[in-house]
């Protein structure tokens, strides 16, 4: 049945899905294998318009992938900010990774509320003076923040209803501060901690640390960062200089859920790049490998020449392209 002329005239006026922009681009994250199971392609990352979380237990690279994503949206001229609760961010550190500190936006707001409140203000500064230049901020991390009860209380004492208050105050925030992603060209990283369920026996006993049911809600892109002390990094001194792991995307709205990927981290480089993205190659059909041999079309090679060569030997020329390199 054909759409009566006057009525579709009234329902344009209002907006139609084909005029929105839905696509308001992406930050790459610092790996080509995270940006894929994160996007669905190896160039982009964590969507403009959204809320990225990266959770995950002490010791995995958190912080980390907040800073690379950080540096590659300095790289693109974008304005980042980062909201540091923990209080513990290493400027020297960020440095040597490769944050500019003079582009950096930085802030150590007290509570919940102060973070989002700084959050909303900020955003609505730049938008006075430039309407088109996406915004990164990553909040490191909401775990830490108290509400402005728990804040203001003159004791230590907790009580049950502590946890719940702060999800409560959350969820007001999120509501208040969801729709200005999208119409700002905002992309919001939130860094969560995980906390053990009490009295689980069988399967994840992990929980997020804050935020509760309404954050997970919320997100865009959920990612859970994995690694334990057999996957630690040591020098030929038996030195530990850094770790490897594995993300796991939990939740997306932009791309294919519950993959995963590994990543590599060297505690004065930062991540490694090139780490599991010959794995995510041969499972998108791009290599095949047998053994501890690769194969794409007539060469052959293995993982290290793969690691040393890749970005720079001329017979990598054409997966490169695969990769849009």
């Amino acid at each position: 049945m054909a759409m009566n002329a006057e009525v579709l005239e009234r329902l344009q006026k209002a907006g139609l899905l084909s005029d929105q922009t839905l696509d308001l681009g992406n930050v790459p994250t610092g790996t080509y294998a995270l940006n894929k199971i994160i996007s669905g392609d190896y160039q982009k990352g964590v969507p403009i318009g959204m809320i990225t979380q990266i959770h995950g237990e002490a010791s995995t690279a958190k912080t980390i992938f907040v800073t690379h994503i950080l540096i590659e949206a300095q790289k693109k001229g974008y304005y980042t900010i980062l909201v540091d609760s923990e209080n513990a961010y290493s400027s020297e550190f960020a440095k040597t990774l490769g944050i500019d500190a003079e582009k950096l936006v930085y802030a150590i707001p007290q509570t919940v509320e102060d973070c989002f409140n700084y959050m909303e203000t900020t955003i609505k500064s730049i938008r006075e003076v430039d309407q088109d230049t996406p915004i990164v901020i990553a909040y490191d991390s909401i775990a830490v923040s108290p509400s402005k009860a728990e804040y203001e209380a003159e004791d230590y004492d907790g009580n049950n209803m502590v946890g719940a208050n702060r999800a409560k105050v959350t969820g007001a925030c999120l509501r208040k501060i969801n729709p200005l992603l999208r119409k700002e060209k905002v992309a919001l990283v939130v860094v969560n901690q995980l906390r053990n369920k009490i009295g689980v026996m069988f399967g994840d006993n992990t929980t997020p640390a804050a935020g509760g049911k309404s954050l997970e809600y919320y997100l865009g892109v959920n990612i859970k960062t994995l690694s334990a002390k057999s996957e630690r990094i040591l020098d030929s001194n038996k030195q530990i200089i850094g770790i490897q792991g594995r993300c796991k995307n939990t939740k997306n709205k932009v791309s294919i859920p519950f993959r995963e990927c590994e990543f590599e981290l060297i505690y004065d480089k930062g991540l490694n790049p090139l780490y599991g993205l010959l794995h995510q190659l041969v499972l998108d059909d791009h290599v095949t490998q047998q053994g501890a041999w690769y194969t794409y079309k007539d060469m052959k090679f293995q993982n290290k020449t793969f690691m040393d060569g890749f970005l720079t030997e001329d017979k990598f020329a054409e997966l490169r392209k695969v990769i849009g390199l």
